[in-house]
């Protein structure tokens, strides 16, 4: 699993360079031996917008790719199954070509429950969702994933994405390491920093991590004097604690309302417990024990070994399925008060940006 160089989160390191000269080093006799989502996989799709009917009819084309001919074997039920945990407020159908070897050649979406079915435009962020949903049912479609079979290569399926879905797709793509792990090599790329903290912190430290953790690398992919280098992020320049703190602190500052009436709305969501958990392992580790319940007690926190078990709750990949993106103001108000302890404990000196 690689994250950008330096910290950065520049969509432009190369990680889309990356994955094409992986395909090309490992293609044999001229034959893909791994299946990919990238940004050619996104170029699949683009918008008919239909302006000049008013967008009556606007709807979402699929080029023609080799990978047409596995469409038809995938359903809209199947489809929704992966779509659930994101919490869609649209429905959609297909528009299969009369020969299924075609595919299907557009997808157009609707407000639930509409009878008309009135064609709407979904966001890009839910776009992006689709697409990677779009793909992940593909992957177990018969004759293509099965056959190449010796990686998957997965780069950046979170651009464009509001925080609490990257954590979502964090979470179906643990899903998918969980189910080919043992039979094929899976190549994670991507520019967020939170995403590759909290996927490579449930594969190394999380508690399957018995399953993944030798497995695992993490590397930071760093453009230096011209080259591109893979390097472990623990010798990268940046240091990883403080780069997880300082995106806290960023993230638990009050944004002030549209007007002076309305109250400072607050930046936190529930998947910043996962890395604040990160923060406490990182802190426990450094003194030498591998218990966050002992950091917990040294900065003050009461009941530690319960405020333990809240926090490994809401750390864990499946809540981001049900939980609603915002901390309810109990869990906000604990959050406040550990990461106030810690840096007033161990002296953090963090500004906001």
């Amino acid at each position: 699993m690689d994250g950008t160089g330096g910290g950065s989160q520049s969509n432009a390191t190369g990680k889309t360079r990356l994955s094409v000269a992986y395909k090309d080093v490992t293609k044999q006799e001229k034959q893909h031996t791994g299946v990919y989502y990238n940004a050619f996989s996104e170029d699949i799709f683009s918008w008919d917008n239909d302006t000049e009917n008013n967008e009556e009819n606007i709807q979402l084309l699929v080029r023609e790719s080799s990978l047409n001919r596995f469409h038809s074997s995938i359903t809209e039920e199947e489809l929704y199954k992966k779509l659930k945990p994101f919490k869609i407020k649209y429905d959609f159908d297909f528009v299969p070509y009369a020969d299924p070897e075609k595919g299907i050649e557009s997808i157009f979406f609707y407000i639930p429950d509409d009878e008309d079915k009135k064609r709407i435009k979904i966001s890009r962020g839910e776009e992006r969702i689709f697409i990677w949903c779009f793909f992940l049912a593909l992957f177990e479609v018969e004759g293509w994933a099965d056959r190449q079979s010796s990686h998957f290569f997965i780069d950046d399926p979170v651009s464009s994405l509001d925080d609490h879905n990257i954590f979502v797709t964090a979470s179906t793509i643990f899903d998918l390491i969980e189910k080919h792990h043992e039979h094929r090599k899976i190549i994670i790329t991507t520019h967020h920093f939170g995403f590759f903290s909290v996927l490579g912190n449930w594969l190394k430290k999380g508690e399957k991590s018995v399953k993944f953790g030798k497995k695992t690398k993490l590397h930071i992919l760093s453009l230096k004097s011209g080259e591109l280098t893979l390097e472990s992020e623990r010798q990268d320049v940046f240091l990883y604690h403080l780069h997880l703190l300082q995106l806290l602190e960023n993230a638990q500052k009050l944004e002030l309302g549209k007007t002076s009436d309305e109250k400072p709305e607050s930046q936190l969501r529930a998947y910043h417990f996962a890395l604040l958990r990160q923060v406490l392992e990182n802190i426990s580790s450094f003194l030498g024990v591998g218990r966050t319940s002992y950091v917990l007690e040294k900065i003050g926190i009461e009941d530690a070994e319960r405020v333990t078990n809240i926090v490994n709750f809401l750390s864990h990949e499946k809540v981001y399925h049900f939980s609603s993106d915002k901390m309810n103001d109990d869990n906000e108000a604990l959050f406040r008060e550990i990461f106030g302890r810690i840096k007033n404990t161990y002296n953090f000196v963090l500004h906001s940006e």
